[in-house]
Parts: structure tokens; sequence; C-alpha cells
């Protein structure tokens, strides 16, 4: 990690991850949707227990439709099986389940990782190799830190460190506030599977609200910047 450089960083990038896959084709519908309504850096897949050769079926069954789109496909978890399925990458929970699987998957396959209750478990992430590092999701009990907790670590983070910032968000709010404290890219899950009018309707508004509030971030440290578009 090194410190930043440049004041102001590109639009946040949307991260979507799936509802938990039991059988596949039932969100192959939605996920296609969701994937053409707007631009989705990454797919996070979340799968449910079962045995290796069905987890790899699941895998397989989605992979086109996720990597066909541009975006880059993430197992939530199951390491030891990106390379096996031609997934991008995976995403892990905690520091040494990091420390454990890094090796295995560098410099060829992307690793994230979340579960860092404090900024020092983000710090020693980002030193330890990871590709990016996740705030604000839920623990296994469904619980989060608020959100003015959430965009404090953001915040600290986007002022001091190259390495990319993921950030959950549970709502539009959320997206837009979050969007404009200096993340990289804005996690969704069960806001847009959830949604009444369908996964495209709810990831094309989410898509709005980062840029309503990075259109906010720019214009706030363009102000602190006056010259910074001169010449």
């Amino acid at each position: 990690m090194s410190a930043k450089s440049a004041p102001l960083r590109p639009t946040p990038r949307l991260y979507l991850a799936t509802p938990v896959v039991d059988d596949p084709a039932r969100i192959v519908t939605p996920l296609a949707d969701a994937l053409a309504s707007a631009d989705v850096a990454a797919v996070l897949m979340r799968l449910s227990p079962s045995d290796p050769r069905t987890i790899m079926s699941r895998i397989k069954a989605l992979a086109p439709l996720i990597q066909n789109s541009g975006a880059a496909l993430v197992l939530d978890g199951h390491a030891d099986l990106v390379a096996r399925c031609g997934a991008d990458g995976a995403h892990l929970t905690g520091i040494e389940a990091l420390q454990e699987t890094l090796p295995a998957l560098k410099p060829d396959r992307i690793v994230g990782v979340g579960g860092l209750p404090t900024r020092h478990d983000s710090m020693v992430a980002g030193e330890t190799g990871a590709d990016y590092v996740l705030f604000g999701e839920p623990d296994k009990t469904g619980d989060r830190p608020f959100a003015e907790a959430i965009t404090d670590r953001l915040a600290w983070w986007a002022e001091l460190f190259e390495l990319p910032c993921v950030v959950h968000a549970a709502n539009l709010n959320e997206a837009q506030v979050f969007a404009a404290s200096g993340a990289d890219f804005v996690l969704v899950d069960d806001i847009v599977w959830n949604d009444p009018r369908g996964a495209a309707a709810a990831l094309a508004d989410i898509a709005t609200a980062i840029c309503q509030g990075y259109g906010s971030l720019g214009s706030a440290q363009r102000a602190d910047h006056p010259n910074r578009d001169a010449g």
C-alpha cells in the first residue's frame, strides 16, 4: 500500500452479489436482466453448501453469463475451486483466510477480503496483498455497522490508501453516500433481488444513485483543488 497522490478517484463501479445459489436456473433470467441494465464490474457468486462436484456445476452454469457480460466472476469462498471452474477470483473473510489462501491464487486471480472489524485489520489485509478490502457487510448474524461508522472507515481509507475499497450498501441512500465518501466499488445484494420491480430496475436506480453521490464528491474535491483542471 502507498499514500495517495491523486485527489479524485474514478466513478465507483457496481459489484453485484447473487442470492445464495442452489438452483442456477432460478437466477439466470433476473441475473441476465441485471447485468444488461448497468455497468457491473464484478459478480460475487454465493453458493449454498453441497459437495464440490455439485458446487462446480452451479458455478459453471452461470459463469458464461457473468463473464460474457464483461464482469469478473468472484466466488464467495471456495478458493480451491476458482481455477478449476475458470472463475476470476475469490472473496475471503478474515485475515487468517487471506494469509492461508493468497499464495495459491496470486498473481493470476483476484483475492478480496472482508470481515475486517478494525482499521488495523484493514491495513494488514492491504499489506498482505489483497486486491481489495470490503467494509460494511453483515456478519454471520446479519448485523452490520451503522452507516455513519461505515462512512467514517471508508473516508479514512479513501484518503490514505491506493488499494481499492468495496463498500456494502443496503439501500439507495447508502449507495449515494458511500460513493460520495470515496468508495471504489459499491457492493449490492438484497436491494436488487428483493425489489418488486425486478433486478434490472433496481440496479439501474443504484447506478444512478452512485453517479449522484460521486458527482457531489467530484464537485467538493474540485472546489478544494481549484487549479486541478487548469491549463
